[in-house]
């Protein structure tokens, strides 16, 4: 079968040209990153800089303007940000809450802690604040390391690794599946064990509050064809859509994604910094653009205004897509896409601070397209990236 030939929206090459030049790494490690060529990024980034024939993207309905390039102080500020944030992560590594609890629970852990802060405190002040004898901490030192012991410290060097390559994202699960990929033959109960004696931990999520949705309109509403049914045998069979809001220091920054129930994969989104059809109807022309779907395809979303507008509907009927839509108020007809939703706000949303809308759309395309699209690996899949589970599929 012949290889299909990807397409991009210029929305697209304009957030990875955007993503490369704030991020000061090297072409080909963003590329990479995106799963594109690098020869792709170079002649995106002639193209939007005007250096070569076409000058500017086509297509450019309602996007914002290129990312003008950070001036020094700019970038000063940034570099300031960067240190106070990786201070404050090396104090929550060296010093976990509540850590009392799991020192004081496991003397080969106490002592472990104790040696490897002994040019930071005193001995014997640690010995005591731990309420253990420094005579028992130096008799531990001066003993032989055990096979298990050794073991233990080797697995615990790469639980940090894999746990710092996912910026804290990883709990347990996730940590102990990438060991296995790795060749490790370890149990899910050691990681756990390991990882809750020194106080490593997945990001906590706030409490999930349910999104209802603004339906008050007279426009066409489609029926309910899913009805919570949230399993696809094939990629592009069934796609869900939704829309959510994210705070800058300029105002919200509106996020359409389109999400498919198969792969999980987010195969379309948009960004605007209003909530107009337009948004829903870019993300949607994305997903086309890239997936190709065949016509039978199954696209359900909410009742808000923006998904039963005449321009989203044309859209639908240009795909051969079959429109869906859930009850009133009912955000769990949905809920895989309020799952990505919630895990964007965890992984990233609650862990910055953006000053304008333009910082939070690199930050946004580089997690979706870099990281969630490509990284990071779903219980729902068996532990497989999006991006693996809809290769295995094809």
């Amino acid at each position: 079968m012949a290889k299909t030939r990807r397409e991009f929206t210029p929305e697209f090459k304009r957030e990875a040209v955007a993503l490369l030049e704030s991020s000061g790494r090297p072409q080909m490690q963003v590329a990479a990153e995106l799963g594109i060529q690098p020869s792709m990024l170079r002649q995106w980034r002639a193209t939007l800089n005007g250096t070569s024939p076409g000058s500017r993207f086509a297509g450019s309905t309602g996007a914002s303007p290129p990312s003008p390039v950070a001036s020094p102080s700019d970038q000063a500020a940034e570099i300031a940000r960067l240190r106070r944030e990786l201070d404050r992560t090396r104090m929550e590594r060296d010093v976990p809450k509540k850590s009392h609890r799991h020192l004081r629970g496991d003397a080969q852990v106490t002592f472990a802690f104790i040696e490897q802060h002994a040019r930071t405190w005193p001995v014997r002040l640690m010995c005591r604040v731990l309420g253990v004898s420094p005579s028992g901490f130096y008799d531990w030192r001066s003993r032989p390391e055990s096979a298990r012991s050794a073991s233990n410290r080797q697995l615990l060097d790469d639980v940090r690794r894999i746990h710092a390559a996912h910026h804290r994202r990883y709990g347990a699960p996730r940590v102990h599946a990438a060991l296995r990929a790795e060749g490790r033959s370890v149990s899910r109960g050691r990681v756990e064990r390991l990882m809750r004696r020194h106080g490593i931990r997945a990001l906590a999520g706030r409490r999930f509050r349910p999104c209802t949705t603004d339906s008050r309109h007279d426009l066409p509403i489609a029926p309910n064809l899913l009805k919570q049914d949230f399993s696809a045998a094939r990629p592009d069979t069934v796609w869900l859509a939704d829309i959510t809001y994210l705070p800058t220091g300029e105002g919200w920054l509106y996020l359409a994604a389109v999400l498919d129930l198969a792969t999980r994969k987010i195969v379309g989104w948009s960004m605007r910094d209003h909530m107009r059809a337009e948004l829903s109807v870019a993300a949607l022309m994305m997903a086309a653009q890239r997936q190709r779907p065949a016509a039978g395809l199954i696209c359900h979303s909410d009742r808000g205004s923006q998904y039963a507008a005449e321009a989203y509907r044309k859209q639908l009927a240009a795909m051969g897509a079959r429109p869906s839509m859930s009850r009133t108020a009912c955000c769990y007809d949905n809920a895989p896409m309020e799952s990505f939703f919630h895990t964007l706000k965890v992984e990233l949303v609650h862990q910055r601070r953006w000053a304008t809308r333009d910082e939070a759309r690199r930050d946004l395309f580089a997690y979706i397209e870099g990281y969630y699209n490509r990284q990071r690996i779903h219980s729902a899949l068996g532990y497989l990236t999006p991006e693996q589970a809809e290769r295995t599929a094809k």
